[in-house]
């Protein structure tokens, strides 16, 4: 896989979001870089946290989880060094690698170790000083919009019209762990397609099934991003919106199969023409015709092959006279009949 260095690479960027599903492990990483390769991702995303520089030790609870999300974090975060070590293997395995910084002092030190582009959590989507300075580094930026309502959208996304030199992506998201199916509100990708067009579109998901993801590549998505786990190891904080590294793969072979479907083109392809000519309508005699007998409603009608005149001529040959004998359950061809067919 070549590099990514633009969002609009003309398919659908697909991200497996490795969170913190690694458990604080380097070999966890390792085998999910893996396993988001085998499954044909295009980039394999991790979490940068410092929780002293996030959170406070005291912030309440994820219901979805009996440990304080900073104690979890204290206990299995990556170290830069592990980021780094990660990042190199990403390169040797050939998958973009990502991450997102939770904190300015995690973005500056993902750049001191050459990470290409951002991503920004739900959470930070309105931290206007953070998203600032993360965007004046210059690198293209991912922002989720989970958890927020359509002003606020709306207001960051005229915050960021400044850096119009920056590669800006807004990602559609409903930040539930797991959502309503009711919350994830797919059409409005074509909003922000439409009052957006200047960013690059996609959709976040925290279901933990791959429909929702497939069809917002069909209403237009360019990204996609899904929480994936390692198999025996979905307990974490995340165990509620991710999916298996089997499900990802079925669903980068579904989103390539709807990328190569969603053109504009209508038209008859070689192989309907085969078809057609046995499935469409021909007019036939339902009766013996004389040469000269006037062709009515009740002598003919429409059945397949599609080999003769096309049903659609019906209302044209009624009331003409039969240029020769046409038998009964005979196609009618054009030297039956005295008009002309086009």
């Amino acid at each position: 896989m070549s590099k990514i260095t633009s969002f609009k690479t003309g398919k659908t960027i697909i991200i497996a979001e490795g969170c913190d599903n690694h458990f604080g492990s380097l070999d966890n990483a390792k085998k999910m870089v893996i396993n988001a390769k085998k499954a044909g991702a295009d980039v394999i995303k991790f979490q940068h946290h410092l929780p002293d520089e996030e959170m406070l030790p005291a912030v309440p609870k994820s219901k979805n989880f009996k440990i304080s999300l900073y104690n979890f974090l204290k206990k299995y975060s990556l170290t830069l060094q592990q980021h780094e070590n990660i990042k190199n293997f990403c390169k040797k395995k050939k998958i973009q690698y990502l991450c997102t910084p939770f904190s300015l002092k995690a973005a500056l030190e993902l750049r001191e170790i050459g990470v290409e582009w951002f991503k920004i959590g739900s959470g930070e989507f309105t931290d206007y000083p953070f998203i600032r300075e993360v965007i004046k580094m210059g690198k293209p930026t991912i922002l989720s919009t989970g958890m927020s309502s359509q002003k606020e959208i709306y207001d960051i996304y005229n915050f960021l019209k400044k850096y119009k030199k920056n590669q800006i992506a807004f990602m559609n998201c409903t930040s539930e762990y797991p959502p309503r199916i009711n919350d994830i509100n797919l059409k409005f990708l074509g909003v922000m397609k439409k009052n957006f067009k200047d960013f690059v579109i996609g959709h976040s998901d925290h279901t933990n099934t791959i429909e929702t993801s497939i069809a917002a590549v069909a209403l237009g998505a360019k990204i996609i991003e899904k929480h994936v786990y390692l198999k025996g190891k979905n307990f974490g904080p995340d165990r509620d919106v991710s999916i298996s590294f089997d499900q990802l793969r079925t669903l980068v072979s579904s989103i390539r199969n709807i990328e190569k479907a969603l053109g504009k083109e209508k038209k008859v392809y070689p192989k309907e023409k085969i078809i057609r000519k046995w499935a469409t309508r021909s007019l036939i005699a339902k009766k013996n015709i004389k040469k000269g007998e006037l062709i009515s409603k009740s002598k003919i009608w429409s059945i397949r092959p599609g080999t003769g005149i096309p049903s659609k001529y019906y209302d044209n040959v009624i009331g003409t006279k039969a240029k020769k004998f046409i038998k009964k359950n005979e196609l009618l061809k054009k030297n039956h009949i005295t008009i002309k067919i086009t």
